[in-house]
Order: C-alpha cells, then structure tokens, then sequence
C-alpha cells in the first residue's frame, strides 16, 4: 500500500486509495486509521498530512494479526452478481481461505468479474480485521473442480436430503470444502457425480435456504 517510507511513516500516492480516503471516508490530519500489507503487517497509524494527491502517515504501533486456524473452501454455483458479491463479503468475514466459483447445470449467469471480486475480499478482510486475503479461483465447470480439488480437499455437498453436519459421524479434516448449489438446486446428473465420487452429502438446515444464505450458514456451521 505504500508508495514510499518516510522517516516518520509512510506517504500513500495510490489514486484509488486517495480517492476513497478523502471523498468516500472523509479522513482528516490527525485522525489515526489501522493499515495492514502485503507481508500480512497490520499497524495503527496517525495521518500528518492528507491532499488528492498524497498522504503521509506516522506510525504509532504494530498490531497483532488475527489468525485464521481453519483453512476452509467454499465451492458455490454462480448467482446473480449481488449475490455473489454478498458470499464473498460475508464469508471472508467469517474466514473462508478460498473461493471457488462453479458452473453447475442449472448455473443462469456464467461471467465472474475477478478484479471486482478481488476488491470486495480486499475490503472485507479489512473490516473484520483479518490480516490475510482469501483467494479467489477461477470459474470452473462442477466435473473439473471436483476432479481438479478432491485429493486435495475434504469435499461435502450441501443438499437438502443429506445427513445433519452436527449428526453426521464426518470427521472433517483439513483442508476442507463445501458446495453450494444453484437457486433450483442441482441436477440429477450432478447428484450422480457426487455419489460416484463418493463425496458427503450433509444437510445444514431443516428449511429451505436460499443459495447465497446456504453458503453463509455452511461456513459458519463449519469453522
């Protein structure tokens, strides 16, 4: 984030960043804002000096990085884009490592905007105050995800007529992954696959959830 070290800090000059420090945050001098780097560094610092076309920082103190302990990959069936733009956000705050996106059978929508994608992470991250970054896979259509993860990942299948994640007898090891289907669930063929594959099929509520509500209870259930 920082484009140059100062005796006393650091001086920002990323447009982006300027731009939503002051129009968007309406940060002042004197203010103190929490940072964190690519070397999975977080620090608070105070602003001296904030303008459109730089801010110089003074650091005050190192803070000590919350660590995620599970690491956890979230498969789901692309939705619509606020969907999944809500998925990204509210799993990276509950500490999803990986994000998988997946083109099932009855997946509607099929593009996948990464760089937007990679933003909200970004910002999420930062708001829950996690000191690392998710990151974000390319889509892949359900066979090769499965084939491309299986023996790297513990991967469950969510789906309505599995067995409860807290009355299964699945020892969930790591790293571990769980796939959300689309919003009319998945095909006969695709529960074929999983069957094949011999995947776990477990079930995380006795209601019918929406996709984007089934991804956000199935990582909460499972870190």
């Amino acid at each position: 984030m920082a484009d140059k070290h100062l005796d006393s800090g650091l001086r920002i000059t990323d447009k982006t960043l300027l731009w939503q420090w002051e129009k968007v945050l309406r940060l002042k001098a004197a203010q103190q804002i929490i940072l964190f780097n690519q070397d999975q560094t977080e620090a608070v610092y105070k602003i001296l000096k904030i303008s459109n076309k730089s801010v110089d920082l003074e650091k005050l103190s190192d803070i000590k990085p919350k660590k995620i302990t599970k690491k956890l990959f979230l498969f789901w069936s692309l939705l619509k884009r606020d969907n999944n733009e809500l998925i990204l956000q509210k799993c990276t705050e509950l500490g999803v490592s990986d994000f998988v996106p997946v083109i099932s059978d009855r997946t509607i929508k099929k593009d996948f905007n990464l760089e937007r994608s990679q933003k909200i992470v970004i910002e999420a991250s930062e708001q829950c105050g996690r000191f690392d970054i998710p990151q974000i896979h390319s889509p892949l259509k359900l066979k090769a995800t499965i084939e491309k993860h299986k023996d790297k990942v513990q991967l469950m299948v969510c789906e309505p007529d599995g067995l409860k994640i807290e009355n299964c007898k699945l020892k969930i090891s790591e790293p571990s992954g769980v796939l959300i289907g689309p919003e009319g669930g998945w095909s006969n063929a695709e529960l074929a696959l999983f069957k094949n594959r011999e995947l776990a099929i477990v079930k995380i509520s006795e209601l019918t959830l929406r996709a984007e509500t089934a991804a956000i209870v199935a990582v909460s259930k499972l870190l």
